[in-house]
């Protein structure tokens, strides 16, 4: 924590809050501090906590305890050994049960058990995802795609580790693309048996958490075929191993995955199938059913919609490393800015004194505007777990409301994961050689988070789902418009575009502007402004794409194909847009909650920091399209300049409202021991300055030689 004299000079003090739970210094106001604004570090910690501000807590000093740490550089084999022990601590400590029905003692709390999960990450990402594969999505799947007589059978079991399991839907030939895998299950009416079968090696089911070792049953994903006729993907229980022996049952195989670029407390690998049969009843047929007979049944009519329906039941995945992201970028952020705020590099301003880190403008641009964005993906993240919850609760569970989740869901799982491995390696790299040490966390959640970009949906498949669902909602708008209000439309776009695209617009706001730097700057800071470009630019990008795709539909097969992939790119780039505004909106929403002044300033000034920063990275497009004029274009890095500005005497607040004690940072950097290292080293000096016997620097000497040697002659 840094005290007065780290903050700039001239710069505002601000009043630090008390965590009731550790009770920290508060800094003693300055001069100007009654004109300054103050955080309230204990409110902003409440609102970044969110709806289930008491489950995370108690998660977080769950995670806190040392037997659930991450040991570094433990051999692969014996972090797993490590890792399925705590998954009983987490039994024993009730931290996994909450999602799962009452009668079986869970609590039917779906957003507080995503929320506790979350916080795992703090621990260890490997115990977070172990647990994630065993209660997440093994036990999720038994849950949401099974029926009662499945619960009674085998909740109990997983829910109390007696079944470890697996969720065996990805295959070695087929990721995102989980309607085209090829294990079948099909059925025979004479036994009434299902028999699994892995066709070939690209078939086989891959990255499978718990596969390698510790599985003893799995939810296989596979092709159902009865009577002749494939129904598509369904989910079946099958037994991998006996439970004594652990070895695998006959007609099952796999292999282990070995060690991997991170989460290596995880025992991942393959299984492929010869001929397994199982009952009938070990189809988990919540949306799917074969009757004795072979007759198979649904309540969901299209193949399709069923297909997305089960596969929705299981969007928590994606949820879940959402939230886990987010908190991961808090961690760095907090050590990195506490580690800037003691460290010192060069005596640019002084002969004497060297500066502190987070005084110079580029470390400021480095983690400042990371920290906007993540306070931005974190006020978004609660808003998903929110809507998650609605609809998995049955408040608000329409086909419409599942679809807005997923959705969501897809456009904000991308976003965080790139966030957080970008702002791990930014942080690495802003605390130099200190920041590669393991100690000090940033190397290795980098490797532990690096496949969270690639699972529970590829980030880059998951932003071309948003783009088509934008796309469908675009052309569901002029679906029933008639002739003469679409084409007044058009007229009203293509007068738009031209005047964008001559840049009379651009002229208009450099005549608004009047050339003033000043009043190009306001109407860029304002909050109505941001929300017009960013939003502008979302629309424009889906009409563009919309209007070169109309048609594509009744096009042959391959003419459509080439014609979509012809526009991917920009599709893909719609979709971030949306989801980056997503953000900015619900960042500004979470701004209406702050009743305190002085926090509220100071998250405006975070707010608008992430809002240019967009506008900033796409102001080429902006230019190109005529949204923004060469003179106000220039101004918006300027603005960003001054917010760091402001942003900094804040910035140790900003970050210490994220909650985390020394128990979760677990950063030597972090700790206070760079401020005793600095303080030792000014003292040193400053003593032997006073003693007058500390030697003269070699650069004086030559300095006053060649004064003397310039100096006139009487």
């Amino acid at each position: 924590m840094t005290d007065l004299a780290d903050r700039p000079a001239g710069s505002p003090t601000t009043v630090r809050a008390k965590k009731p739970a550790s009770p920290r210094p508060v800094a003693t106001p300055g001069a100007t501090a009654a004109a300054a604004p103050a955080v309230d570090v204990a409110a902003l910690e409440e609102l970044l906590l969110g709806k289930w501000s008491d489950t995370r807590r108690a998660a977080r000093e769950l995670a806190g305890r040392p037997e659930l740490h991450k040991t570094e550089g433990m051999p692969h084999t014996e972090h797993r050994e490590r890792v399925f022990g705590q998954l009983k601590i987490l039994v024993e400590n009730g931290a996994v049960h909450r999602a799962f029905p009452v009668e079986l003692g869970g609590a039917d709390e779906h957003g507080g058990n995503v929320a506790g999960f979350q916080e795992l990450v703090i621990a260890d990402p490997s115990l977070q995802i172990k647990a994630g594969v065993q209660w997440g999505l093994f036990g999720s799947a038994v849950n949401h795609l099974g029926t009662g007589e499945h619960h009674k059978k085998w909740l109990p079991g997983i829910m109390s580790l007696d079944i470890p399991g697996c969720f065996a839907m990805t295959e070695t030939g087929h990721g995102s693309d989980v309607a085209s895998i090829a294990t079948t299950a099909t059925y025979d009416a004479a036994t009434e048996e299902f028999v699994v079968h892995t066709p070939f090696r690209a078939a086989w089911k891959d990255y499978i958490g718990n596969a390698a070792i510790d599985g003893l049953a799995a939810v296989v994903f596979a092709q159902l075929i009865t009577s002749g006729v494939n129904h598509g993907v369904h989910a079946f229980y099958v037994e991998l191993r006996d439970p004594t022996t652990k070895e695998f049952l006959p007609g099952i195989d796999g292999e282990d995955d070995g060690v991997k670029g991170g989460l290596n407390g995880i025992d991942n690998g393959r299984l492929h199938f010869t001929q397994v049969r199982i009952p009938r009843a070990n189809l988990l047929n919540r949306y799917g059913n074969v009757d004795a007979d072979g007759t198979y049944s649904s309540p969901i009519a299209s193949p399709g919609r069923r297909f997305f329906t089960m596969l929705g039941t299981l969007v928590q995945g994606r949820v879940s490393l959402d939230g886990a992201a987010v908190t991961a970028s808090k961690l760095a952020l907090k050590t990195a800015i506490q580690y800037a705020s003691e460290r010192r590099q060069f005596n640019a301003s002084s002969p004497t004194e060297e500066e502190v880190l987070l005084d110079y403008q580029r470390h400021q641009r480095r983690l400042f505007t990371r920290l906007a964005t993540t306070y931005a993906a974190s006020f978004a993240s609660e808003q998903l777990l929110e809507k998650f919850d609605d609809v998995f609760s049955g408040r608000a569970d329409t086909d419409e409301d599942r679809q807005d989740l997923e959705t969501l869901a897809a456009a904000l799982k991308p976003l965080s994961t790139w966030h957080a491995l970008d702002t791990l390696q930014e942080c690495r790299e802003a605390c130099g050689g200190a920041g590669f040490l393991i100690e000090n966390r940033f190397a290795s959640l980098r490797a532990d988070l690096d496949v969270y970009a690639t699972f529970e949906g590829d980030n880059t498949v998951l932003l071309q789902l948003v783009a088509k669902r934008l796309l469908a909602d675009y052309a569901k708008e002029f679906r029933t418009v008639n002739f003469g209000v679409l084409a007044r439309y058009v007229v009203g776009q293509a007068t738009g575009a031209a005047i964008h695209r001559t840049g009379l617009r651009g002229v208009a706001q450099f005549m608004a502007d009047s050339g003033s730097v000043q009043k190009a700057a306001i109407a860029i800071k304002d909050e109505a402004s941001q929300r017009a470009l960013l939003t502008d630019r979302v629309q424009t990008m889906v009409a563009e794409v919309g209007t070169a795709l109309k048609g594509a539909n009744k096009l042959p097969q391959q003419q459509g194909a080439a014609l979509f992939n012809s526009h991917q790119d920009e599709l893909i780039e719609a979709a971030q847009a949306h989801a980056e505004l997503l953000q900015w909106e619900a960042f500004t929403e979470a701004l209406g909650k702050v009743t305190d002044p002085g926090t509220r300033k100071v998250l405006t000034w975070l707010r608008d920091l992430f809002g240019l920063s967009l506008i900033e990275e796409n102001l080429s497009w902006y230019l190109m399209n005529g949204r923004l004029s060469m003179q106000r274009a220039r101004t918006v890095g300027d603005y960003i300049n001054r917010l760091l500005v402001k942003i900094r005497p804040h910035a140790l607040d900003l970050v210490d409202a994220f909650g985390f004690g020394p128990e979760h940072l677990r950063a030597e950097i972090a700790t206070g021991a760079e401020r005793l290292r600095q303080d030792e080293a000014r003292e040193y000096f400053r003593t032997q300055r006073a003693s007058g016997d500390a030697p003269v620097d070699e650069k004086i000497l030559l300095a006053r030689k060649s004064h003397r040697t310039r100096a006139p002659r009487a």
